[in-house]
């Protein structure tokens, strides 16, 4: 039987999602949990990768059973989240068909990337404390940008294993909650590392160091090294994973 598990977590702790030797993994962790609460004897796929220290207020995995959990399946949440350390929350585990995939079967992701104004302690392990002025304007005018284009070469980490450096945003935007400023990105797929050198080219932008349309010249150039700077990871959260599908329970 096959399974998908919805989980949260706290990356500040973590080396990223996926399995790294020498490294403390979400996976990792999560694997520990499901092999002594459940037997599971396999690796569990996620629905993507989260780099280090980057958190996830929703991310998505399936494993395979040999039995049905059934009724089981509310005990084993309640018995993982009371074994697993406590940056790491499952949320629910359901029952999908065979061929179900965590990965592949995403059609949309939505990230968001939280600045703080001000230095604020209840912020400061999930937020960049960027107290210089920014033109938010301007980076909403840089943002839209984005949606013009499709190879994101020059916001993707070098030497990565990926076929294709394609996505097709659909949305990317900047808005203010109080103290924070907050950028909004949703693709089909996102490039190791993008989200956060989108957002130091933003950034850029509203310091008024580029001016907007910068952007189109920075993609057609597919070179890294003419976008911003990578901003810290932990102001970046995985905040949605959508599947179009039926067996998807609300």
């Amino acid at each position: 039987m096959r399974y998908f598990i919805e989980i949260m977590y706290d990356g500040g702790s973590y080396h990223g999602w996926q399995l790294q030797p020498g490294h403390r993994s979400v996976q990792e962790v999560l694997e520990q949990g499901l092999l002594y609460k459940a037997g599971l004897q396999q690796h569990v796929t996620g629905c993507g990768r989260t780099d280090a220290g980057v958190n996830a207020r929703q991310f998505f995995a399936h494993f395979d059973l040999p039995q049905a959990l059934d009724e089981k399946a509310d005990r084993l949440v309640a018995e993982l989240n009371r074994f697993l350390p406590p940056d790491i929350t499952v949320r629910r585990i359901f029952a999908v068909p065979p061929s179900a995939h965590a990965r592949f079967d995403a059609t949309r992701r939505t990230y968001k990337y939280y600045i703080c104004f001000r230095k604020n302690p209840f912020v400061r392990h999930h937020a960049w404390t960027f107290a210089a002025p920014l033109d938010m304007d301007m980076m909403n005018e840089g943002a839209a940008c984005l949606l013009q284009h499709t190879d994101f070469t020059s916001f993707a980490k070098l030497h990565t294993d990926v076929k294709t450096n394609i996505c097709h945003v659909q949305q990317a935007y900047w808005e203010v909650d109080g103290d924070l400023l907050i950028f909004t990105i949703t693709a089909d797929r996102f490039l190791r590392n993008m989200v956060r050198a989108i957002v130091g080219t933003l950034v850029d932008i509203g310091r008024g160091k580029t001016k907007p349309d910068a952007i189109h010249r920075i993609i057609q150039s597919h070179s890294r090294g003419e976008a911003g700077m990578s901003v810290p990871a932990q102001g970046l959260f995985l905040e949605k994973v959508e599947y179009n599908h039926p067996w998807m329970p609300e």
